[in-house]
Formats: structure tokens, sequence, C-alpha cells
């Protein structure tokens, strides 16, 4: 299996573990999940998405738009084995292209993921031209020692272009993750991701503004994770099927 820049530290090794399929946040990189596969082992296999213009895969041109970034993603995990037995998490942008991937898989044929976290997200009919602005995004990753630079605004540029698409909801269980402070994922906008699943959602409200995932609000998240996916493990362990 040849080796790719959008997925630092993958070896194509599989188990009876599903694959976790991280996706950060805009101006963000894989580093966003480092230590997660410690806390999550035996109960998923931690895959982490660096997308273009940074670290490792620097050399590559931030997309123009989230659709062909998220078809192009969507390829790359196919190839590599990683369209069965995955779920998906994403963290603001990270959530978004979630979504769009979750779709893009299931109408491939490739099944949609066993379960969904979006997390420091509104849904995806709440991003586009003049949903918040940059000046508000900039501000919130200043506070977080995210750096103002090309690529976090070429990120921006992602979700200020996108047009949500109507399509019929997923199937599969959705948790949201929001932060008590956050200031662009209120509680209404994070609710509204009801109406894209048919399964269960679940809303799980954590100490912290938009970026809780590097303060005290992680270990609640990964906990829960750990909790969700142990169930997968279960049913494998049992010879169950695994589905959404």
């Amino acid at each position: 299996m040849p080796d790719t820049p959008w997925l630092p530290g993958f070896s194509g090794e599989t188990g009876a573990v599903p694959r976790l399929v991280c996706l950060h946040h805009a101006g963000g990189t894989a580093a966003t999940y480092q230590g997660w596969q410690r806390h999550l082992a035996g109960v998923a296999q931690v895959v982490p998405v660096l997308l273009p213009g940074r670290d490792r895969h620097v050399r590559a041109r931030p997309h123009a738009g989230l659709e062909p970034l998220a078809d192009e993603l969507a390829e790359t995990l196919i190839a590599h084995g990683l369209a069965d037995r995955y779920a998906f998490f994403g963290h603001s942008m990270g959530a978004l292209l979630a979504y769009e991937l979750s779709c893009r898989l299931r109408d491939r044929g490739h099944g949609e993921p066993l379960h969904l976290f979006v997390s420091g997200s509104r849904a995806p009919h709440l991003y586009g031209p003049a949903q918040v602005s940059d000046a508000e995004v900039l501000s919130a990753a200043g506070q977080h020692a995210v750096p103002e630079s090309a690529v976090l605004r070429a990120d921006l540029a992602l979700c200020d272009s996108y047009a949500w698409t109507p399509r019929r909801p997923l199937r599969c269980p959705v948790t949201a993750f929001r932060g008590s402070d956050d200031p662009l994922a209120n509680a209404v906008e994070v609710e509204a991701w009801r109406s894209y699943t048919q399964g269960s959602l679940v809303v799980r409200q954590v100490a912290g503004g938009h970026f809780f995932l590097a303060g005290a609000g992680r270990s609640r998240v990964l906990n829960a994770l750990r909790a969700e996916l142990a169930v997968f493990r279960s049913a494998a362990d049992k010879g169950e099927p695994l589905c959404p």
C-alpha cells in the first residue's frame, strides 16, 4: 500500500477494532490528535488525517473548495481500506468535512460510518457566506495559540464558500460535542445536527470555548469516545456484524 501524506503514521494494518478517522480544524494539523491512540487503545485504531498545505503535506496546494477536497480524500480513504468498519471524528471544519465524506462514501457504495462524532461545529446548512465572520474565527484561534497563516485563511475560505446540498439523512448515530462557551457553535446550531440522521443524536456539552479539545474538555471527549466505540469492539468480539 503506497504511503500518502494524507494519513501520517498510518501503516495500513487492520485489526478487530474499528478505525476512527480524525479530521482537524481550520489551520490545524494531525497533531491535534496526538496521544489519542493511547487513550482509545483496544476500542479503536486512531487514523489522523493531514489536509494539504501543512507539515509533510506542505507541497500540496490547498483545495479551492470543500467539495473537491472531500472528493479526493474519499478516494484516498477507499484506496487505503478505510471505507469499512470506520467512524469519523471531526472538529469545527473537520466536522463539516466528516459529514461530506460520510455522504460520499455512502453514495459510492461503501457504507456509512459506524458513528459520526462532530465537535465544535454547527450543522452543515449553517455554514457559508456571512454565517460567521473571519474576524470571529481568527479571534477564537488567537486565544488558543492557533497562528494566523495562509493555510488558516485558505481553510476558512473553504467554509465560507461551502453550500450545503440537501441529501437524505444518514442512518448512523451522531454525537455532537459542544464547548459551553463556544461563540462559533451555539446550542441551537449544534442541535440542528438532529435532522442529518435517522439514528440518534446525543449532544454532549463540555467546559471551554471553541478549542475545548486543547483544554480540560479533552478528557471528557475521550472518555465518551471510548464508551461509544467499545460497543463496536464488543460486537466484533462476539462475531456480530458492525453496522450503524
